[in-house]
């Protein structure tokens, strides 16, 4: 973005047919192939994504390969740059090397909300038995690997971990790969069966150790595992990525204020912005949901004139499931004074979406009231994915790729190591 810092990469492919197929990705905000419509006269170009109410009109320069033009969501504009790079390529099929460690694809069952959910659980060489951890997700769909572009989060950490010791079993979201159900539908406080489901799931294995099985959540799926470790058979212990310690639509809201600033926007249209969005969230919170659907979608074309009714209603409905209505009033500190096993809490001093000084603050204060087993760090440089400065990524064939800071991961490993050195 021009005078900004948030990286953005639109994949368009052209199909038989003259038309195209285009995806956004925003991998700070955790966006990752989102459908986008996109039109193409002469040198001007025009996309639409109808699930974020968002527009993209621009310029295309044939010789310097780029389109500069304006970006348009909820009644903001912010000038876009978009410079072209190749659609990456692969010489052959390729080999995965087997790692040293084994692999094992399964499903369990979580009996309250009579799902399957399937996963991988890796398992470190040797007898055993070892200790444990559960991966939870973040926000929206994740597959098992919390896949976001080119970057694995999830399966980067459970390489990781399995490597040095620790069984990890990690599954794909409601409604992703073999996974049953939805993530639209399954509210936060409902997402904690899965957990349970999970943890049952390895103490019910031979190879680990029953008293040793833990659970590491990254932002939403870190206050998940927060809620479990406060309900009867809890965790061991709990790792928290950037969880998130305010209510569920004063995190978005500042999210929101986050993007517009690193857009450069001027504090007066970064408040409007903000005043606007915090009545649309107010109506789904506090209003019907059929009289909300109207009353939003309203909104959203007085805020996009160019906005169809159908696209509005789309967009509407985007924000009008069960789980967003249920997040908006979430309050993660509410049921915290039920934890009693030890709690990491890990931030990035670079993380935009749940900045340590709003979020990781309000836990640490909160856990340490009433729980001594409460440790609290934050990383310098690392963002919300728990990627280190970009000076830090690997470099190949003259390409930066994206990595899982080091030193968020040891620390992980260190601290899980410790409390079974305590025991």
């Amino acid at each position: 973005m021009l005078g900004g810092e948030l990286d953005v990469t639109i994949s368009i492919v052209p199909l038989a047919n003259g038309r195209y197929f285009a995806a956004l990705d925003v991998p700070a905000q955790k966006v990752g192939r989102m459908p986008t419509e996109i039109t193409v006269r002469g040198d001007s170009v025009l996309m639409r994504m109808p699930a974020a109410g968002s527009r993209y009109a621009a310029l295309l320069d044939t010789v310097k390969r780029e389109m500069v033009g304006v970006w348009t969501q909820a009644g903001v504009q912010s000038k876009v740059l978009l410079r072209y790079s190749p659609m990456p390529t692969t010489s052959g099929p390729g080999t995965r090397l087997a790692p040293p460690y084994r692999e094992e694809e399964i499903v369990f069952t979580n009996p309250m909300s009579r799902l399957n959910l399937s996963g991988m659980l890796t398992v470190p060489a040797g007898p055993g038995p070892f200790p444990a951890v559960v991966l939870v997700s973040d926000l929206g769909a994740q597959d098992r690997d919390g896949t976001v572009g080119n970057y694995h989060m999830m399966g980067s950490l459970a390489d990781y971990l399995t490597r040095r010791g620790i069984a990890v079993l990690r599954y794909d979201d409601r409604g992703v790969g073999q996974s049953e159900g939805s993530t639209e539908t399954a509210t936060t406080q409902a997402l904690v069966s899965d957990v349970q489901a999970a943890v049952n799931f390895l103490r019910a294995r031979i190879e680990i150790n029953i008293s040793r099985i833990g659970v590491i959540g990254h932002g939403e799926g870190a206050n998940v595992a927060l809620l479990a470790a406060g309900q009867p058979l809890p965790p061991a212990f709990v790792v928290s990525l950037a969880g998130y310690g305010l209510t569920g639509q004063q995190t978005l809201l500042e999210q929101q204020v986050a993007l517009h600033k690193a857009s450069k926007l001027s504090p007066a249209l970064v408040q409007a912005a903000y005043e606007r969005k915090r009545t649309m969230y107010d109506i789904i919170r506090l209003t019907a949901p059929a009289q909300a659907l109207s009353i939003v979608s309203n909104m959203l074309r007085q805020d996009q004139p160019a906005l169809d009714a159908s696209a509005a209603q789309a967009a509407a409905r985007h924000l009008l499931t069960p789980w967003h209505r249920y997040f908006l009033s979430f309050d993660p500190i509410e049921q915290l004074d039920q934890i009693r096993c030890p709690v990491l809490l890990l931030s990035g001093t670079s993380d935009l979406e749940a900045p340590a000084d709003l979020h990781q603050t309000q836990l640490e204060k909160e856990l340490r009231s009433f729980n001594h087993s409460t440790t609290a760090k934050r990383l310098p440089g690392v963002n919300h994915l728990f990627q280190p400065p970009k000076t830090e990524w690997t470099l190949m064939n003259g390409e930066m790729k994206p990595l899982f800071s080091a030193v968020a991961q040891e620390t992980m490993r260190e601290w899980i190591m410790g409390l079974m050195v305590k025991k």
